[in-house]
């Protein structure tokens, strides 16, 4: 019976698949099924050339769509890759790093490296050079993550 339904799979069954993968793409978060849906759009293509073809049977155009699939989910990847804008501002989510050169008065002491300032509305915890409390100070760097400033005496 699974025989007979794949071989009677003719091109406008691929159409269908296509489109029914491309709705499903609109409909669910993702890039994925986009590219497998094109794949079946081209395979359907290409049963409605070859249909009366001797060589064209189920297991072939099986063959070819997962082919198609796999090249067209590269090639997207790969135009989504291409697509790799300079951001006209880079450190838009980077709050720590868009603080390096700023002046700033400690809050808290530095002490054993550690300490606390205020810049703006937010405490920064801070490391640098021992410091009183009211030192002017002078961001070098942050971390990673944003979670602390690295300081030095202004």
């Amino acid at each position: 019976m699974i025989v007979r339904f794949f071989s009677e799979l003719g091109p406008w069954n691929w159409m269908a698949l296509g489109f029914v993968l491309l709705i499903l793409e609109i409909l669910v978060p993702g890039v994925f099924l986009l590219w497998i849906g094109l794949a079946a759009l081209i395979v359907g293509a290409v049963s409605l050339m070859l249909w009366d073809a001797g060589f064209w049977v189920w297991q072939a155009q099986v063959v070819v769509f997962l082919a198609l699939s796999l090249a067209c989910a590269f090639a997207g990847k790969k135009i989504a890759k291409g697509k790799d804008n300079e951001s006209d501002q880079p450190l838009l989510n980077r709050r720590g790093e868009q603080l390096v050169g700023r002046l700033a008065t400690l809050s808290e002491p530095i002490v054993d490296g550690r300490g606390r300032v205020k810049i703006g509305d937010t405490m920064w915890r801070v490391s640098g050079p021992d410091l009183p409390a009211g030192a002017k100070v002078r961001v070098k760097a942050a971390t990673d993550l944003d979670l602390e400033l690295v300081v030095e005496a202004a």
